[in-house]
């Protein structure tokens, strides 16, 4: 699914803000996780980058594979998780329940 822009309601995203997702290839996966905020901190909790934010506001979308499949999309502030003390109250929500609902939404 990788290039593919999935665009998600307000009222279909858990948060109830709504999300544009650019769905990441492994290259950018990888890039997002080794090289950036907040990929670098959160990978260690299990979090996996899957997406880019195409709104503009720079907070990527991940799963997290500590869970069980299929799991859940979340959306990480990159403002909130800038170091390992991070609060994940503060910086992790969940967008959908399951990855699954990505193929439905799919543009």
């Amino acid at each position: 699914m990788a290039g593919i822009e999935v665009e998600i309601p307000e009222e279909g995203d858990l948060s109830g803000i709504g999300a544009s997702i650019g769905l990441y290839d492994e290259e950018s996966a990888t890039a997002e996780a080794e090289g950036f905020y907040p990929g670098i901190v959160v990978k260690s909790d299990g979090y996996v980058p899957i997406g880019e934010d195409l709104l503009g506001g720079g907070d990527p979308y991940f799963i997290n594979i500590r869970e069980a499949q299929p799991c859940a999309i979340y959306r990480i502030y990159h403002d909130s998780a800038s170091d390992n003390d991070y609060d994940p109250e503060q910086a992790i929500e969940k967008v959908l329940n399951s990855y699954e609902e990505l193929g439905t939404l799919s543009s």
